[in-house]
């Protein structure tokens, strides 16, 4: 591969973890919830332990909710058509070995670094604080 430099990352560089006070399961339920609504559409869920028993496979609960709304998505397109790869946005509950229910999602300094994002500071903060406060509300019941 001419020309391609990789750089190998650690797996959580470009994520915000928030630590949740309940399951994954009760957790999940909380995010599905406040993202539907605020008037975001979740197009897919993802249950990852459920995956990995079909193979006879065990894994702690790992649910993966892919979510979104064309309204915000759109303006970081017109400014970046790369970072459609991102989106629509996703948000990863998951247990960790110390039995931690964790909900991380990708910053936007991640995905404004990463596809080179110029003249949409307005409508990254706002994903920016909407997210969080996704993520807190169901984490946290703030």
């Amino acid at each position: 591969m001419l020309g391609v430099t990789v750089i190998p990352a650690n797996g959580q560089d470009g994520m915000e973890i928030i630590q949740s006070r309940y399951s994954v399961e009760e957790t999940t339920d909380r995010l599905e919830n406040v993202l539907t609504e605020n008037g975001l559409t979740i197009f897919k869920k993802v249950d990852h332990q459920e995956g990995a028993a079909l193979v006879d496979m065990q894994l702690t609960p790992t649910t993966l909710l892919i979510f979104g709304n064309p309204k915000l998505g759109t303006p970081l397109m017109q400014c970046a058509p790369s970072v459609a790869i991102d989106l629509p946005q996703k948000m990863l509950v998951w247990e960790d070995k110390d039995g931690q229910v964790k909900i991380g999602y990708n910053t936007i300094d991640y995905l404004k670094k990463r596809h080179s994002i110029e003249g949409c500071d307005q409508e990254l903060q706002k994903i920016s604080g909407a997210l969080q406060k996704f993520a807190q509300t169901a984490a946290k019941g703030t």
